[in-house]
């Protein structure tokens, strides 16, 4: 089987990228939802939900956890800064 390239388009907006220094994931038995949120204090913004199947979700792990390897082994071990203090999060529709 040979492999098919698929053209995938990237906008300006996508490409330019969004912060994020919150996740939020939640899962039932059919999807991974995964809020990407930029928290800066009094408030924070979702500024995107990511849905995937469990199984894109499990590769998708694999996937990060094989990158943060190849970083470590290029820039050395990746400091984990102290747990931040847990917050309450309400969604507003805004």
């Amino acid at each position: 089987m040979t492999n098919q390239e698929i053209p995938i388009s990237l906008s300006d907006e996508v490409s330019a990228g969004k912060y994020s220094n919150l996740a939020v994931i939640y899962h039932n038995e059919n999807e991974f939802i995964m809020d990407f949120i930029f928290v800066h204090p009094p408030k924070g913004k979702v500024n995107d939900r990511i849905i995937m199947s469990p199984s894109h979700a499990k590769r998708f792990l694999r996937a990060v956890q094989e990158n943060i390897t190849k970083y470590e082994n290029s820039f050395g071990a990746i400091k984990e800064s102290p747990e931040p203090p847990a917050i309450g999060i309400e969604f507003s529709k805004n």
